[in-house]
This record gives structure tokens, C-alpha cells and sequence, in this order.
């Protein structure tokens, strides 16, 4: 899927339509004292490895999320892609 550098769109800090830059949503880092984090490391603590076996459904894909930044005000927001997943990867061009 391509997206253009640039997209001139609402800003919510200026209240008005500005030149905005687009770039990739990065992963946060994941907390390691989340509950869902103790548990996995407990049930895999010691010799056994992995506990649960394969994941019987696959998901269609992920819904694309785009960051744009104001050129204005330099505030930046998160946008996502159509209505439904994709597997397409989202690629920036001129």
C-alpha cells in the first residue's frame, strides 16, 4: 500500500488543515512486569519450554497504522489505515 511523504490533513493542536509527514508507527516496548509477562515467564521458567502448542487461527492480517507529524506545531498523531486488515505493508513514497 502507498502512502504519500506528505498529506495535507486536520491538525487537532493547530484546529486547521497543515502539511503533515508521514512515517511508520513504531512498536512500544513492552513492560516486563505486565501480568500477562509474569505468567509467561513463570509457566516457562526451569527445562519444560514452550507450554501451549500452535495457535489454531490465523489472523487476515493487521490494520496499517500510520504516525503524522504537523510541520506546523510539530504535534504528531496516529492514523489508521482502510476499515478492515490487510497484508499489504504500508510503503512511503515521493
Amino acid at each position: 500500500m502507498k502512502v504519500p511523504k506528505e498529506i495535507r490533513t486536520y491538525c487537532p493542536r493547530c484546529n486547521k488543515h497543515t502539511p503533515q509527514k508521514v512515517s511508520n508507527t513504531k512498536k512500544g516496548k513492552a513492560r516486563g512486569l505486565a501480568w500477562g509477562t509474569l505468567r509467561h515467564e513463570r509457566r516457562t521458567k526451569g527445562y519444560v519450554g514452550k507450554v501451549k502448542g500452535q495457535a489454531k487461527v490465523r489472523k487476515q492480517g493487521k490494520r496499517q497504522k500510520l504516525t503524522l507529524e504537523c510541520t506546523v506545531c510539530k504535534k504528531k498523531q496516529e492514523r489508521l489505515l482502510g476499515g478492515g486488515r490487510t497484508k499489504k505493508k504500508v510503503e512511503i513514497v515521493k
